[in-house]
């Protein structure tokens, strides 16, 4: 009488763990340990937050910065090449000895020359040509870097919204692993009583350790996700989310949108840039006049060399004939011109493209994710009646570890299904030129 008793006890213990367990999601189970692969997290960011981080510090945006300034660089020595000059030069001469005759010196054996030029360019349309295209390649740096910065936000908040699909999969599978462990107790409680088999608990063992190396993979995916953000971010230590982004994309009509997006404008600047240059090829045939003033002062004076001189040159430079170069330099520009169109034109057809697409999958994610959550809700009701039957004997806990398996299935497809509709939404942005803003 008192085996029996308490038998029936450790059964009660047994059903009181399963009713907590599908009441609480497992709330009771005991904690695994931390893995090995848990880092230390720096910061916790919001979606916006750690976009305009990645924008603002990561080297790839920084490199693009410093493109700008070599534009700048190069702008500031075209303006130079078509501004006034002036140098200045002091020249010593010591000979063995003087020269002179008759008494006269006209070389002292040391004499310093101070001379001096002013010079500046009075027709020079080739520099001023080139000054005007550095001032288009600076625009076109700084389009370039803003292309880079969108780029860098983008893939940041791919790394962003990856490190929230795998905490939503690390929350499945926690809960998978909490049914598990109620039914191995349920089990062990059985065979401890003697109404159970070992192999019932083997089987919900096995169901155990497979759903436990599930939860150390997912883990280990939100790990790596938080160390690919902070790199992304230039943090040195991980980082971590807060919250899921909106991602709402606005209904743009027309064609109007394309001109917001980076690289359509650098693509029509690189046109506009191509054709001022080729348009500029016939000042290369442009005679180049220059101006300088040349004083100078000697001491002491020679005989046949004054103290105080100075002289007013004007130089014109004619090209005549080049062997083609110039000609050749034109055929260049041109076809620097016309891969600017081809790129602008595969550009314009690629960004209609993505939105078609992008539009097209939110609304085949949308239903996917509304068959999955279906499909997920049924999957819990069938491991429910699943229960309840091999609670009552009607079946075998085979049929039990197929049902946690098939509700498990469900509950990550719809995880997966929700991180394809959050990838869709920011693929439509991006596509619109409307991210990052």
């Amino acid at each position: 009488m008192r085996s029996l008793l308490v038998n029936q006890a450790v059964l009660a213990a047994g059903l009181a763990a399963v009713l907590v367990a599908a009441l609480t999601g497992g709330a009771f189970a005991q904690t695994p340990p931390q893995p090995a692969h848990s880092a230390p997290v720096a910061d916790v960011l919001a979606f916006d937050d750690a976009v305009q981080r990645a924008i603002a510090a990561n080297p790839t945006a920084e490199r693009a910065a410093t493109a700008v300034r070599s534009a700048e660089a190069l702008l500031a020595q075209a303006r130079a090449a078509v501004r006034p000059s002036i140098d200045g030069s002091i020249v010593t001469t010591m000979l063995d000895d003087e020269r002179g005759f008759s008494g006269n010196v006209v070389q002292p054996q040391t004499q310093m020359l101070f001379a001096g030029s002013a010079s500046t360019p009075v027709l020079a349309m080739a520099q001023w040509a080139a000054r005007a295209q550095a001032a288009e390649r600076v625009g076109l740096a700084r389009l370039g870097a803003d292309d880079v910065r969108r780029q860098v936000g983008v893939a940041a908040a791919e790394a962003y919204l990856s490190i929230v699909g795998a905490k939503r999969q690390v929350e499945v599978d926690e809960r998978a692993r909490d049914t598990a462990q109620a039914q191995l107790d349920y089990a062990r409680a059985r065979r401890e009583g003697g109404v159970g088999s070992r192999l019932n608990e083997l089987r919900a063992a096995q169901e155990l350790a497979v759903i436990q190396e599930a939860v150390e993979q997912s883990r280990l995916a939100v790990a790596l996700g938080q160390e690919a953000l902070g790199l992304i971010t230039s943090s040195d230590r991980p980082v971590d989310t807060a919250g899921e982004p909106a991602l709402e994309a606005p209904a743009l009509d027309g064609e109007s949108w394309t001109r917001s997006r980076t690289d359509i404008k650098l693509f029509d600047a690189r046109i506009d840039a191509a054709g001022r240059v080729v348009a500029d090829s016939w000042k290369d045939w442009v005679p180049t006049v220059r101006a300088a003033f040349e004083p100078q002062y000697i001491t002491p004076a020679g005989l046949f060399s004054p103290s105080g001189t100075w002289r007013a040159v004007v130089t014109a430079t004619v090209p005549i004939f080049d062997g083609g170069q110039r000609r050749a330099v034109k055929t260049f520009r041109e076809v620097e011109m016309s891969l600017a169109r081809v790129d602008l034109k595969d550009g314009e057809l690629r960004a209609r493209s993505g939105v078609r697409s992008a539009r097209v999958s939110i609304a085949a994610e949308a239903l996917s994710l509304e068959r999955s959550r279906e499909a997920a809700t049924h999957a819990a009701e069938v491991l429910r009646i699943t229960d309840i039957a091999f609670r009552a004997g009607a079946t075998t806990n085979i049929e039990l570890v197929d049902a946690q398996r098939r509700s498990r299935d469900a509950e990550t497809a719809v995880r997966r299904a929700e991180d394809r509709a959050r990838l869709a939404r920011l693929a439509l942005l991006v596509a619109l030129g409307q991210f990052p803003r």
